[in-house]
């Protein structure tokens, strides 16, 4: 079992009351990966590139995106971090308002702690926690 604190720590978690863009959500959310080196400016740019040439594949379920690139291309170290929004945004047609961002280093170190944060988000009272953008209660679930 991994630490769920470790890979999503309070600073990784942000919720803002702004209207953005997508592609403005997509730079806000990377923003604590960026700001601890963990990625560069690339990464962001080809995770906003891959959606605009693949369209809104990274919308996993209602109001959520799980946002990524290709492993390792301006990726230093493993990272997630996590935007919810206030207000949906449209990503390529699909209403958003949960930004998980995936830094990974290659195709496999990621997958198990992407796997136990996804059952965070699977079960539906937790998932509506999120949704309901308290930064105090969503980092509490990660605790």
């Amino acid at each position: 079992m991994i630490n769920l604190k470790k890979l999503l720590p309070e600073d990784h978690i942000e919720t803002t009351h702004q209207i953005l863009t997508w592609q403005e959500a997509v730079q806000l959310a990377s923003q604590p990966l960026l700001n601890e080196k963990a990625i560069d400016q690339q990464y962001v740019a080809n995770m906003i590139h891959s959606v605009e040439e693949n369209g809104p594949y990274m919308v996993l379920a209602d109001y959520f995106a799980l946002m990524h690139a290709r492993p390792g291309e301006g990726v230093f170290h493993q990272g997630m971090s996590l935007l919810v929004t206030k207000n949906e945004i449209d990503l390529a047609g699909k209403p958003v308002r949960i930004f998980l961002v995936l830094a990974a280093k290659d195709n496999q170190s990621h997958l198990q702690s992407l796997q136990e944060i996804m059952e965070v988000f699977m079960d539906q009272e937790k998932y509506q926690l999120i949704l309901n953008g308290d930064k105090e209660q969503i980092c509490q679930l990660f605790q």
